[in-house]
């Protein structure tokens, strides 16, 4: 899967299996995105980035990585895990792909449902 950031700045591929399609509803993520933010991940070895990329450490554990020109939230990454996440809604064409889970759903806005039959955690 190849992706951007909305100005452009920023390219990544996904060049491995991308896994753990998910759309995260938790605080961090609702506050960062504006809403909910789904990703997948893929080891860090497939992840090939170009242009530069700031991260935010949002914990002590985690990091989330931005577009410095257009603000786009693109990455997320633990400190412990060999994995990356990307943002699927910057995937450039079609995924193929399928919402695994929701995540973090007792943190979710009360603003909306989740009915899509999806399990949620």
């Amino acid at each position: 899967m190849k992706g951007s950031c909305l100005c452009g700045s920023v390219t990544f591929e996904a060049a491995g299996k991308a896994e753990g399609f998910a759309v995260c509803h938790c605080t961090q993520c609702r506050k960062q995105s504006g809403f909910s933010w789904s990703s997948a991940h893929v080891s860090d070895e497939s992840l090939a980035v170009r242009g530069e990329v700031r991260w935010y450490q949002s914990s002590e554990k985690a990091r989330r990585g931005f577009c410095p020109v257009c603000g786009s939230f693109l990455f997320w990454k633990h400190a412990d895990d060999p994995h990356t996440s990307f943002a699927l809604g910057a995937v450039d064409g079609p995924t193929g792909a399928r919402l695994e889970k929701h995540i973090f759903t007792r943190d979710k806005g009360d603003y909306y449902r989740i009915a899509d039959g999806v399990p949620q955690v």
